[in-house]
């Protein structure tokens, strides 16, 4: 992918400052080991002084190998290529076996990963400004810091690798240096922010965004997926790229020169056809244009002042809705076309508005939640999940729905989708699952576990400090933690989708199998061909560390209408 030239040189600069940073990291890290030294237990004293002995004498081989690792990852970011995942020990097949030593890593990782987005909080909102300018975004639509937390911190972890200690002491490296690094980031940013702006660069303007915060049951294993359901084949496909641009572009042109005052009717039903010109290649300002022609013929309609006045809170709605930064732009313009089904039905039945269990809201809630489920664009996957939804879209507009039937309707299908994608995710891993239950039955007769060389068990770890658990549970799920977690991990069932921190970050994935002796379970990342097998001993302490939580759909309508009601309130 190209790079912007300006993002380029700003981020080359700043690399020349990483030798720096990785000597002071080192330094501030000596001192807060040191500091901290004289308390614990006798054996934390002697990982400590361990750490400290091997930081003074490979101090320059820990700087080397942060700013390769930092130069390595930045590079990756700035071609936006996915991520190289630590490897772990191969199991049948290729699998990934994740033990509790790979948990230790994560809690690590995640925990270093919060203390600079605590930090450097505002530092950090600074940077995503300008980095939006300087690739010519001024609305912020996405991050386009290579530089961010995780980044850092993935550089952290390879420089701790290149100690020549056990995996204990690297750890406990980390998080001795995890506090110095959070510190010396917010100045870094800072310091980036003001150098931007002393070159006349004008950070960008955010949009409105909404902040989120971070089931099922039966007898047999897969009485939820009944494969007579999974034919959920969509006679509708995408036109070819520009094809829609251009004729987007006719619509706006036709949607200026239409007669006055109109009829809702007509208006909505111009809309409809207008913004079915939209494809996942259209841009914002596309999209938008269209949006606010209907706004215009809305109030330059026949219809009565109630009329209007409904149709402009429902317009703020989707305004807010649709600025949800978490929403990906194709996904953006799937919800803005739903934007005159709930009117017409809200015309109907004004409850819909306060109802957000409402078979519409239910739809779209599923709907937004496909953007986490598969790869980004442009994902084939991706590609095919988008032409099913388009080709749903087409059939509700061109029925102009006028009861909740259509919607329970198409929140079906995409259910059926769903289940079709599952059944061939875990149709391509049945060869490996006899293995996998093999080696399960292996463990829990007594047999050695298939772990990594020298993997720690959790007893062998120091205690977690206390002072940064808060920060951690900020970190991930947050509210939506599981209350009984032993319960809520024996009640996963084949198909769910569960959030959580996996070799450095934050994954969706989908359970594709367990064990018999419920010992093992097979994960997929939604977002790769990535599998994972993980021992029970694991699971439950990501449960414990909050790493772990279930992944289920938001009520957009609700939080949209909590911000419409905020700003109505902050105005009055």
């Amino acid at each position: 992918m190209t790079v912007q030239p300006a993002l380029q040189r700003f981020v080359d600069d700043e690399l020349l400052r990483a030798p720096m940073l990785a000597d002071q990291l080192v330094e501030e890290t000596l001192l807060a080991i040191k500091r901290g030294g004289a308390g614990g237990s006798l054996r934390e004293r002697q990982l400590t002084a361990d750490v400290l002995r091997a930081l003074h004498d490979h101090r320059q081989l820990v700087v080397r190998e942060f700013v390769r690792a930092l130069r390595e990852q930045t590079q990756r970011e700035l071609e936006q290529a996915a991520p190289t995942r630590p490897a772990l020990p191969s199991g049948p097949g290729g699998l990934s076996l994740v033990d509790e030593s790979q948990v230790e890593v994560d809690v690590e990782i995640s925990r270093a990963i919060e203390a600079i987005a605590s930090v450097a909080e505002h530092e950090l909102r600074e940077v995503m400004s300008f980095t939006s300018s300087l690739v010519g975004d001024m609305d912020v639509a996405r991050d386009y810091n290579p530089l961010r937390p995780e980044v850092i911190v993935q550089a952290l972890w390879q420089a701790a690798q290149a100690l020549p200690l056990a995996r204990a002491f690297q750890l406990a490296f980390m998080r001795h240096a995890s506090q110095p690094l959070a510190q010396l980031m917010r100045k870094a940013y800072a310091g980036a922010c003001a150098r931007l702006e002393a070159m006349g660069i004008e950070p960008a303007t955010y949009r409105t965004v909404i902040i989120f915060g971070s089931q099922r049951g039966r007898r047999q294993q897969d009485s939820f997926f009944d494969p007579q359901t999974n034919r959920t084949e969509s006679p509708v496909t995408l036109p070819p790229p520009g094809t829609r641009a251009a004729a987007a572009e006719a619509a706006v042109a036709a949607a200026a020169a239409a007669p006055a005052r109109p009829s809702l009717e007509e208006v909505l039903a111009r809309a409809d056809e207008a913004l079915r010109t939209l494809d996942a290649l259209s841009e914002r300002p596309q999209r938008e244009a269209l949006r606010q022609q209907q706004r215009q013929q809305m109030e330059q309609s026949s219809a009565p002042a109630s009329e209007r006045e409904l149709a402009d809170l429902v317009g703020r709605l989707f305004d807010t809705l649709l600025g949800n930064r978490r929403l990906a732009p194709d996904l953006q313009n799937l919800m803005a076309r739903l934007q005159s089904a709930a009117l017409r039905l809200a015309l109907r039945d004004r409850a819909l508005l306060d109802n957000p269990t409402h078979p519409l809201w239910l739809f779209l809630d599923r709907l937004a939640l496909q953007g986490e489920l598969h790869p980004p664009p442009p994902d084939p996957e991706r590609a095919q999940m988008l032409r099913f939804a388009h080709g749903l879209l087409d059939a509700l507009t061109s029925e102009q729905p006028r009861d909740a039937d259509p919607f329970r309707w198409a929140r079906e299908r995409l259910l059926a989708y769903e289940r079709n994608r599952f059944e061939q995710r875990r149709g391509a891993v049945d060869a490996e699952l006899q293995s996998l239950q093999a080696l399960e039955d292996q463990l829990v007769a007594g047999g050695p576990p298939p772990t990594s060389p020298g993997a720690l068990d959790i007893g062998q770890l120091d205690t977690v400090p206390a002072d940064l658990l808060e920060d951690l549970s900020r970190a991930g799920p947050g509210k939506d933690h599981p209350a009984d977690g032993a319960r809520w991990l024996e009640g996963l069932r084949s198909g769910d989708w569960v959030h959580m921190f996996m070799q450095g970050s934050w994954v969706n994935a989908q359970l594709l199998w367990y064990g018999s002796h419920r010992e093992y379970r097979l994960f997929a990342d939604g977002a790769s061909a990535s599998t994972w097998a993980i021992r029970r001993g694991a699971l439950e302490r990501m449960l414990e560390m909050q790493l772990l939580t279930a992944l289920t759909p938001r009520s957009l309508i609700r939080e949209a209408g909590e911000r419409v009601l905020h700003r109505a309130e902050e105005r009055a």
